[in-house]
């Protein structure tokens, strides 16, 4: 692969500056993170697997990594119109989308609000109700502090952003957006045509009967429950250890699912 098909840019977003990292080369595939987190740290082992055959276009979303912030309640909608914003500077008319978490539950939106913009949705790890999260998931929120935020998450933000000011908005913002959840839409999955690729692990935040839900209700949609967490199905787990094998086969199942006609 060229080294030349890889680079990075800031893109114009809705009166802010997102960051994006390109890799690779192809039909094109955007990444979305999930909170707290950036583009290349979710993403960096389907980079690894992926690179030679799409053209994968990572994102920093609103007061993550090398974005810049509001100070506005972040919303999923917001972050879907963002997206918009940035297929529109690189002149990409429609893409497939990869989301992790909070970006899994962000593409979801952007499917049901921008159709013609989706070619395929991979959905890993998101929701669509509060009452899809494990029990006790928004006590835990409404309890929770920036000072027992991830080592590792807060580590990667100052790593990329070294203002804590920054760091702190970025905490507050997405842990209200997690607290004050709204249930999407009534028939916002059902009006969802494009082909659809559900991916959770079995010990999950998410509840698997909320994503056998899910997948019934979206016309189109596949569903894989793997032996695994929140994550360490695509990336580092949460002890810092790699299931490579794990991860080989999801990425496999994500190509496989991709290159279905």
């Amino acid at each position: 692969m060229d080294i030349l098909d890889n680079h990075s840019g800031y893109s114009p977003a809705n009166g802010i500056k997102l960051y994006y990292e390109i890799y690779g080369s192809g039909k094109p595939l955007i990444l979305i993170h999930g909170g707290g987190s950036s583009g290349f740290f979710d993403f960096e082992e389907t980079v690894k697997r992926l690179q030679n055959q799409y053209q994968l276009i990572l994102l920093d979303m609103q007061n993550h990594g090398r974005s810049a912030h509001r100070k506005v309640p972040e919303t999923f909608e917001q972050d879907a119109e963002d997206i918009v914003a940035v297929l529109d500077h690189l002149a990409i008319d429609k893409a497939s989308f990869f989301g992790f978490s909070n970006g899994a539950t962000t593409i979801l939106k952007l499917a049901s609000l921008f159709p013609n913009r989706v070619d395929k949705v991979i959905a890993a790890s998101g929701n669509t109700k509060r009452a899809g999260l494990l029990d006790g998931f928004f006590e835990s929120m409404s309890a929770s502090t920036i000072e027992v935020m991830p080592p590792y998450l807060k580590e990667n933000f100052l790593k990329l952003n070294p203002d804590y000011e920054d760091f702190r908005n970025m905490y507050e913002k997405d842990s209200q957006r997690m607290i004050n959840f709204r249930d999407f839409e009534a028939g916002a999955l059902e009006n969802i045509s494009c082909p659809v690729f559900l991916i959770a692990g079995d010990q999950d935040v998410v509840k698997g009967e909320h994503l056998a839900e899910m997948q019934k209700q979206t016309p189109n949609a596949r569903l894989m429950i793997l032996p695994a967490n929140h994550g360490n199905y695509m990336m580092k787990g949460f002890n810092g250890e790699f299931d490579e094998g794990l991860i080989d086969f999801t990425i496999f199942q994500v190509r496989k699912f991709l290159e279905a006609q």
